[in-house]
């Protein structure tokens, strides 16, 4: 089964921390990066797509924060 998650970080540090973070436990990078304007809070969110390929088959019962 391939699970698909999207990190986002306020800043370059905080995004580059769970980007790291997530690589640590298996995670693969997946497509382009992404940067979005907050007009909100005048910042650039940091975004990526981030995918991993784990045992079995998709149910209700997977919870993506064991993975």
């Amino acid at each position: 089964m391939k699970l698909y998650r999207y990190l986002t970080g306020p800043d370059d540090a905080a995004f580059c921390k769970r980007v790291s973070a997530a690589l640590n436990k298996g995670w693969q990078l997946h497509g382009a990066p992404t940067l979005t304007f907050d007009p909100l809070q005048g910042r650039v969110i940091c975004g990526q797509a981030i995918v991993k390929e784990v045992e079995g088959a998709w149910s209700d019962d997977v919870v993506l924060s064991e993975h």
